[in-house]
């Protein structure tokens, strides 16, 4: 009865109910001193054996708080605690019932830390018992089996004091055939943070909301007509289905007030599964990409979720940047992609989201930095590097704002390392779940609680936080933006709070940069590939009509190589990195020459073809084949020993280039084709090729030139058949005009009119015309003389042909 009226009054001093609180541990302290010294009085044997069974016994049922409803009570609240009891042991547990013990408040936030690793240590404090009703009993607790509670209880019967964050216990106590008397066999702690009433100053609260993913999109990007995009798996669309990893980041940050971190390479990743795309499996294949409408979906619902709200773009595909300052920066071109990255950001992020995203920010793997990391972080134009106060520590007894300026025009933005921390690990278990969220809001409380200036705090969670975590940190900041003793914030604001002139400003050095993450880096030879690469892109687009089309799709997927999601991924990052620079590779040999076989050249000068190959979707340009003869004394090209000449050849076609060649003497030379670039750098293979000269003889001269003069004499033949009918046809007429004389007008008017008996000048050009059909006839020429063959003029001269 005097227990249930403490409860009843809700006047008395905070001190008072301390005091209270303390007589009843101390009234219980006789009794439990006896209870564990009961096995000391029994005789030797009965001692050794009870003492096994109070150690089997100890902490046999595990306590389990599934829900703690309010996180953060106030006045006038009902605070309700449920979740599960099982007993591990295996004697049944009689008489066991379910409390609720409430302990002192935790003045500092290392005893949050000490309290949450040991929440159920039965050794560990207690609180004093929430009396009266507020219980919950069972008969029997039989081994192996789970039995649900729930209880409810008023907040001022839980005899809170003063503002604070108080240890709240859930115990159960009960007996067993063994040991008949009632003690507690489990224990669950959590945090109870009580702040009734609205703060006079309120801690200023960033979160960050990250929307990361690993690289998916593949190299083959932007390698065809349609530029279809391919996917090395289907893993992204399994996260933004409903449901899913992402889906549940957007649908939780929606209506929460945090500032959105965003990869744009994931909004490029999802845009591109809109359209058509393809997936890659297993075995290499592709098949088409059947989720574009999840992706429609989850682009609009996060373009709504954003507006309105502060959006900062990390650089693309969110490169590792201690990986590249501790490996990176001595291979050339390493920082390169990182600016190039950075610029690509902003445009992403406005094209896809419709929101101008800040890019001043850098955020190094779990916010750990050294001078390398500082100087390469701001090396691409950021000026803002969030950090963690794990590695920026301070000496102060409270925690300062989080903008720290650390030299150079750089602002290190310190995320609280105990708030960031807080929803991390296998948050499945709703015990382990509650916790988290119940002690990320102890941590905030307390840390308000510490001075009376108001403060900037940032809490800079996992990059990819799973389901269940992303449901604890919604939960939790749900909470806090609902409570009386934090207000919201954007991370810009916070960049440009006042520094607290005490806080740390130097940047620790190498040697201090955490070896477990140092372990997962991208190693030197990561960026040698990255960098070998590009030399093969850079050679590659100065000869494509459209270069875009290449040097954009490998240039992103480059910046994909660079990712901090790859960290601890070293095999697959290999093979990515593999298969960019092997499609790349094969691009090239897209444009080649034709191979040749050996060559035979008769005569002293010819024409030689060589064919450019161009495989590609486009057209080639900027290119030069040079023909080399490697023996000019024999075999000269163009005159020289090489001739160059530029080539030109449409996408998906074949051209061929002729040089002039010229032999000196017969046998074999080897010939070189070479395709150059517009700047002197040779492309491709070299094709080299065997060329055999015939060289021309006497004999076969002496047989040409006599064919020639049988032409010659042929065509002088016909001139004198011709000459000699003419000079008949002309005797005949004489003749025919002197019997025109006798016969008189009418025979020419007879002849006019049948034209068939006035003469035989026709029959003859019809015979002559067929002579090869029928027997030579009298009025043909006679055969040529030996003279008249060799002297067609008939002058019996001789000309030498």
């Amino acid at each position: 009865m005097a227990e249930a009226a403490d409860f009843q009054g809700t006047s008395a001093s905070p001190a008072r109910r301390w005091l209270r609180r303390t007589g009843a541990l101390l009234a219980g302290a006789p009794l439990l001193a006896g209870l564990l010294q009961l096995p000391a009085a029994t005789p030797a044997d009965a001692a050794g054996e009870e003492s096994s069974q109070v150690a089997s016994s100890a902490g046999s049922v595990s306590v389990a708080v599934d829900s703690l409803s309010p996180s953060a009570p106030s006045e006038g609240d009902t605070v309700t605690v449920s979740g599960t009891v099982t007993n591990n042991g295996k004697q049944t547990v009689t008489g066991a019932h379910v409390d609720l013990q409430v302990g002192p408040p935790l003045e500092t936030r290392s005893a949050i830390d000490t309290l949450a690793k040991r929440s159920d240590d039965l050794q560990g404090p207690v609180g004093e018992k929430v009396g009266g009703k507020y219980t919950e009993k069972f008969p029997a607790l039989t081994p192996g089996v789970a039995e649900p509670f729930s209880i409810s209880v008023p907040a001022d019967k839980l005899d809170l004091g003063d503002n604070g964050v108080y240890q709240l216990a859930v115990a159960l106590s009960g007996k067993t055939s063994t040991q008949p008397w009632e003690q507690v066999l489990g224990i669950q702690r959590t945090f109870l943070p009580w702040q009734p009433e609205e703060a006079s100053t309120r801690t200023k609260t960033t979160f960050l909301w990250p929307l990361i993913s690993s690289a998916h999109m593949a190299a083959e990007t932007g390698s065809n007509e349609q530029q279809t995009p391919v996917f090395r798996d289907d893993e992204l669309a399994e996260e933004i289905a409903p449901g899913g990893r992402l889906d549940q980041m957007v649908s939780l940050g929606k209506g929460l007030d945090v500032t959105w971190v965003v990869d744009p390479d994931l909004l490029a990743s999802v845009d591109a599964m809109t359209g058509s795309y393809q997936v890659r499996s297993a075995d290499g294949s592709t098949t088409p990409g059947k989720n574009q409408e999840v992706a429609k979906h989850w682009l609009a619902e996060l373009q709504q979720a954003v507006t309105g709200e502060e959006v900062a773009a990390l650089p693309f595909g969110d490169p590792d940047l201690a990986s590249l300052a501790h490996n990176g920066t001595s291979v050339t071109g390493s920082l390169n992609h990182l600016k190039e990255a950075t610029d690509a950001a902003d445009e992403t992020v406005d094209t896809i989201l419709h929101v101008k995203p800040s890019t001043d920010f850098v955020w190094p793997v779990d916010g750990a930095v050294d001078p390398s990391i500082v100087k390469v972080a701001t090396s691409a134009g950021a000026d803002k590097v969030i950090t963690r106060s794990d590695s920026l520590q301070d000496n102060l007894s409270y925690t300062p704002s989080a903008a720290r300026p650390i030299g150079g025009g750089t602002t290190a933005v310190v995320a609280d390392s105990r708030m960031s921390t807080a929803f991390r690990g296998d948050l499945t278990k709703a015990s382990a779940y509650t916790l988290a969220v119940q002690r990320f809001l102890a941590q905030s409380l307390t840390l308000g609680l510490q001075t009376g200036k108001q403060r900037s705090v940032v809490v800079a969670p996992q990059r990819m936080p799973s389901v269940s975590q992303a449901q604890a940190m919604a939960e939790a900041l749900a909470a806090l933006q609902g409570g009386n003793w934090s207000e919201s914030q954007d991370l810009t604001a916070a960049a440009k709070a006042k520094p607290d002139p005490a806080a740390n400003t130097k940047v620790p050095p190498a040697a201090a940069y955490p070896s477990s993450l140092r372990k997962q880096e991208l190693p030197r030879a990561a960026f040698e590939q990255i960098a070998r690469t590009q030399s093969k892109l850079d050679k590659f687009k100065v000869i494509l009509t459209r270069q875009s089309r290449v040097v954009t799709p490998f240039g992103r997927a480059m910046n994909r190589e660079m990712s901090t999601s790859w960290r601890g991924q070293g095999v697959a990052a290999v093979g990515y990195r593999d298969g960019i620079e092997s499609y790349l590779n094969g691009l090239i040999d897209g444009v080649k020459l034709i191979q040749k076989s050996e060559t035979k050249l008769s005569g002293r000068s010819a024409m030689i073809p060589v064919t450019v190959q161009n495989n590609l979707v486009q057209g080639v340009e900027n290119l030069t084949l040079r023909l080399t003869s490697t023996n000019p004394t024999r075999l000269k090209i163009g005159g020289d020993r090489y001739e160059e000449q530029p080539v030109t050849v449409n996408g998906g076609h074949a051209q061929s280039v002729k040089f002039t060649t010229s032999a000196n003497a017969n046998g074999q030379a080897k010939v070189v084709a070479q395709l150059y670039t517009e700047d002197g750098q040779k492309y491709g293979a070299p094709v080299d090729f065997d060329v055999r000269v015939t060289e021309v003889t006497p004999t076969v001269m002496l047989v040409i030139g006599g064919g020639v003069l049988l032409l010659v004499l042929a065509g002088f033949r016909m001139y004198t058949q011709r000459k000699r009918a003419a000079a008949r046809e002309a005797a005949e007429d004489d003749t025919a005009e002197a019997g025109d004389e006798t016969d008189g007008p009418q025979s020419q008017v007879d002849e006019a009119q049948n034209p068939e008996t006035s003469g035989a000048r026709p029959e003859q050009e019809t015979v002559a015309g067929s002579r090869a059909d029928g027997p030579e006839q009298p009025s043909d020429p006679a055969p040529d003389t030996a003279a008249e063959s060799a002297d067609p003029s008939g002058t019996g001269e001789r000309v030498d042909r």
